[in-house]
This record gives C-alpha cells, structure tokens and sequence, in this order.
C-alpha cells in the first residue's frame, strides 16, 4: 500500500437537534464538524481530475445533511454516523470525525466540548483455513 495523504475540513457549522435534554431537541444549536481523511492522492495529483479524489464540497453537504437530519442523544453517534459517511467512498483508508459541541447545556464558563472518534476501512475477513 503507497503512503496515505490527507484531505482536512474543519469548521462545518451546521444547526442540528442532538442532545439528551428536551430543550436541545426542541431548540436546536449549533454543531462544528472537522473531517481528517487519510487516502492516497498520487492519482488525483497525476490527473488533476477531480473524479481521483474525494469532491471535499459534495462531503460537506453529505455531512451537513447528517448534522441537520435525525436527531441523536450523543455527540458520539453523531460522530460516528459522520465517520461511515465519510468511509462510503472506499478510496478513504482512515477518517477522524470530531463534532463541537460549544453550546452544550453545562452550568459553568467553557469554551468547547468535542468529541473525537477516528475509523478506518474494514478489511476483509481472512478466509478460513481449509
């Protein structure tokens, strides 16, 4: 396998309705997503075609839609629904997912809270021994 290159997107912010509470679901805030793709760009380098790589502004929307979309309780699964978006294309190797939550209903002065999660493609199962 060549060397594994790096596509970065941070700072998506997009309103969505994820929280434990009540109020988060009915309110809604707003949710910052950074994207960390490790794939082999060597192809797209060579054909300055964007069919190579991974269009970067078609991922935003697909992310956003999932921010925007179904409600959850937990950041985590946010992130993590995030991350197998981002793996559907199978060029991508690894994805790390880290979803801010800035607004999130604590009772003291903080800056952020985010959660990070990072995946990786799924290899196939070894065939079993004959």
């Amino acid at each position: 396998m060549g060397s594994l290159d790096e596509i970065v997107l941070t700072g998506l912010t997009v309103f969505g309705r994820h929280g434990v509470y009540d109020h988060e679901r009915e309110n809604g805030q707003e949710f910052t997503v950074d994207l960390r793709l490790r794939m082999p760009l060597l192809d797209a380098a060579a054909s300055d075609d964007v069919a190579d790589t991974v269009h970067y502004g078609e991922l935003a929307e697909q992310v956003a839609a999932v921010v925007a979309g179904e409600p959850v309780d937990l950041i985590e699964t946010l992130a993590e629904r995030i991350a197998e978006v981002a793996l559907s294309d199978h060029r991508v190797r690894e994805v790390s997912v880290t979803v801010h939550k800035p607004h999130a209903p604590i009772a003291l002065t903080f800056s952020d809270v985010a959660v990070t999660v990072h995946r990786s493609q799924k290899q196939p199962a070894a065939e079993e021994p004959r």
